[in-house]
């Protein structure tokens, strides 16, 4: 069994819609979008990880909320358990510090998007309301 990464990802919303970001040209997922988040390193909790890669990737601060919801993935060059949380924009404006692009979409809006692989069963508990994005949102 290989090892497996631990990654975070965050389902933010802010006035009803989600941020994904699309991944860069020369990334190995080159174009495919995400809910941002990144590698979880040594003796870091997947919520502090999660604030520290919005801040670094986004240049944004966030509140991390609660557990929504994990997978593990195998892709060809890493195994990954892939740990989505809810987040609550803070402050700050945001940057494309480690992505192509990013878009503010509603839960109806996901299905245009290709997705990594990793976090299709996000969009999917999304898609069928296993989870709701509020209108209104803590830490406004």
């Amino acid at each position: 069994m290989p090892e497996i990464t631990r990654v975070t990802a965050a389902i933010l919303e802010k006035n009803g819609r989600i941020i994904i970001a699309q991944r860069k040209r020369d990334d190995h997922l080159s174009g495919l979008w995400e809910f941002p988040g990144g590698k979880i390193e040594p003796d870091e909790t997947p919520e502090v990880c999660l604030a520290r890669e919005l801040k670094e990737e986004l240049g944004i601060d966030v509140k991390i909320g609660e557990f929504f919801a994990s997978n593990i993935h195998h892709y060809d060059h890493i195994s990954i358990e892939l740990m989505a949380y809810r987040a609550y924009w803070v402050s700050g404006a945001i940057r494309m510090n480690d992505h192509e692009s990013y878009q503010w979409v509603t839960v109806d809006q996901l299905a245009e998007f290709d997705f990594s692989p990793a976090d299709i069963p996000f969009v999917e508990m999304l898609k069928s309301a296993h989870i709701s994005i509020p209108a209104q949102s803590e830490g406004r």
